[in-house]
């Protein structure tokens, strides 16, 4: 048995490795090698080791409670590595083939299926009521406990639901003339490039339907179509009543669906003129610096913007390009090897029932707590994006394909987008060629 988890782990690996090789250098480079942010809580004689990808300002949140934890249990020593999400999937593959995994791993629910296949994860089911436990699943969505799931078994213990919107620049809103009250949002495409163009300026002061407007001088985007563009994607796909995969197991994406959400993010680029290209242009700090109006982005964007900039902000909700309303969003999820120890589990389940019971604190970070309970008080006046957004989940939210090889066709995905959205191919043929290599994928893994 072991013998063959290590050649599958190997293979996955290895074509992981081959994946990373294929997209273009100045994509990797920018995460090449990264070196994992490592902290150390407490000091007491119980070790928990504990990976994650954290990498924004939601891993200060995560850091602060862990620090809390110690405080709290000085019997305990947890060691985080903070680790860029992709570089955490291939490195806790090859810790698993070489039996050497941490003691509690905070990946999204799309991973679950994948990782249990392997079945390198422990059956956490005793640890819900139904199975005896502590954790109460009728305290989360229906949709949060599936995503829990594979075949059948509950392998992970959810921390949150996070997913897209966006954030506004109030002072650029109320310069132009436009509401800022999320219920005034547009919903459909022709009225949002009517908003956005009213906040794309040029050094001369002209907006982007000015006819005198220098597109080649610009000072303030209306909005960026760089910030994670596949999330974007797929919420306007599904706006425009696509899906990534139909229901007989066929790639989709290039579908008429899928040729208009993405079409509509280039002409923003190409033909309204307002947003940059996404080669070269940092959109978070665009945000901060005052260049852009209108950032889509996620729910763990609060703490930047809240902490790091001197911008009046807000959140709203998610662009509504197509004909029906849907925004991505995911599930952080909590997971352990299957090789734990009775007492190593132990330690990690004391670690989880703590922070399971301060999800509040939690929402600190941005993110909207996984329990029905947590959500239900939160205080408006501190937590309004975490309301605002975790509704929109409830109400229209999506969440990705489930599927072994769902990163792998996510690689197979993501470059044809951005080479469609940098004017490198056409649409079409951007996502013809993503199709293809989707399909190959989930032809091997189906």
């Amino acid at each position: 048995m072991f013998k063959r988890l290590s050649l599958l782990l190997t293979v996955a690996l290895l074509f992981a490795m081959l994946l990373l090789l294929s997209i273009p250098t100045s994509i990797v480079a920018q995460d090449a090698e990264p070196t994992p942010i490592v902290g150390a809580f407490g000091g007491g004689e119980t070790k928990i080791s504990y990976w994650n990808g954290l990498t924004g300002s939601d891993g200060v949140t995560m850091n602060e409670m862990l620090a809390q934890f110690a405080m709290e249990n000085p019997e305990y020593e947890v060691t985080s590595e903070i680790i860029p999400w992709n570089t955490l999937y291939a490195k806790l593959q090859a810790a698993f083939v070489a039996n050497q995994p941490p003691d509690l791993v905070l990946m999204h629910a799309s991973e679950v299926p994948q990782f249990a296949s392997f079945g390198v994860l422990m059956d956490l089911g005793p640890w819900y009521t139904s199975g005896g436990g502590w954790f109460d699943e009728t305290d989360i969505s229906t949709i949060t406990y599936s995503g829990m799931q594979y075949q059948g078994v509950t392998y992970a213990i959810p921390l949150d639901n996070h997913g897209r919107g966006l954030w506004i620049n109030t002072d650029m809103f109320e310069a132009a003339g436009i509401d800022t009250d999320p219920a005034t949002a547009p919903d459909n495409y022709e009225d949002w490039v009517t908003l956005l163009q009213a906040l794309t300026l040029d050094a001369d002061g002209n907006n982007a339907a000015d006819p005198d407007f220098d597109n080649e001088n610009v000072v303030q985007w209306g909005y960026v179509v760089g910030e994670w563009p596949r999330v974007n994607f797929l919420s306007a796909l599904a706006q425009h009543g696509g899906e990534m995969v139909s229901a007989d197991g066929h790639i989709t994406v290039n579908s008429d669906a899928g040729v208009a959400a993405l079409q509509q993010a280039v002409d923003l680029v190409y033909e309204y003129n307002v947003s940059p290209p996404p080669a070269g242009f940092d959109t978070w700090q665009g945000f901060a610096s005052g260049s852009v109006a209108v950032i889509p982005t996620g729910t763990w964007f609060r703490n930047f913007a809240v902490d790091q900039t001197d911008i009046n902000g807000m959140a709203w909700p998610q662009v509504q390009f197509g004909a029906q309303p849907a925004t991505w969003f995911g599930i952080h999820a909590f997971m352990l090897p299957a090789s734990s120890t009775p007492e190593k589990a132990a330690a990690v389940e004391a670690l989880l029932q703590w922070i399971s019971a301060n999800q509040v604190t939690w929402a600190g970070s941005g993110q909207v707590p996984a329990l029905l309970s947590a959500q239900a008080a939160l205080d408006p006046v501190n937590y309004p994006s975490n309301i605002l957004l975790g509704q929109s989940f409830s109400d229209y939210g999506i969440l990705d394909y489930q599927s072994t090889a769902v990163q792998e066709m996510y690689a197979a995905l993501d470059p044809e987008l951005d080479a469609a959205l940098n004017n490198l191919k056409s649409v079409e043929d951007a996502l013809n060629d993503a199709t293809e290599r989707m399909q190959q994928v989930l032809d091997r893994a189906m």
